[in-house]
């Protein structure tokens, strides 16, 4: 679904609040990532270093740190578990995330311990479009006319 020329894809489930998402696999696992939005809000990534596998998180920890071009920022996860996979891409090429939010720029993958509850914080489907639309709108800013992944 495109919304004010950002990607929402119908796969996902979105953190609005922090501009996550969060896919499905088939295999149990959740993937994370940041959405078009907010690679666009944060301009250029210059790092992005995720926490190790291993580590549990709670819906709304920080799941990784982020360098951009004025400021360090704290990532935030959409949904608790522990990360069984973080993306070998981004020590090397951070701007991955920028140029592929939802296919290869990814963060972290975590096998959820609590999906049903969290997915309760999250948007997807039907009421997605209006609270991503007045998410996006509080930010006071010119929306592209080009389209954005």
């Amino acid at each position: 679904m495109r919304i004010l020329g950002f990607d929402y894809p119908d796969d996902c489930w979105f953190d609005l609040e922090h501009d996550m998402w969060c896919r499905l696999l088939t295999d149990a696992r959740v993937q994370v990532g940041i959405t078009a939005f907010g690679t666009h809000l944060s301009d250029d990534i210059y790092m992005c270093r995720p926490k190790s596998k291993g580590t549990a998180l709670e819906q709304g920890q920080t799941v990784a740190v982020a360098e951009l071009s004025k400021m360090v920022v704290a990532i935030k996860t959409p949904l608790s578990g522990v990360i069984v996979e973080v993306n070998p891409l981004l020590e090397d090429t951070p701007e991955v995330i920028n140029k592929d939010p939802y296919g290869q720029g990814w963060l972290v993958c975590i096998q959820p311990d609590r999906w049903e509850q969290d997915a309760h914080n999250l948007a997807h489907g039907a009421t997605l479009a209006t609270l991503a639309e007045a998410r996006m709108r509080r930010e006071r800013m010119d929306f592209p006319s080009e389209p954005r992944t």
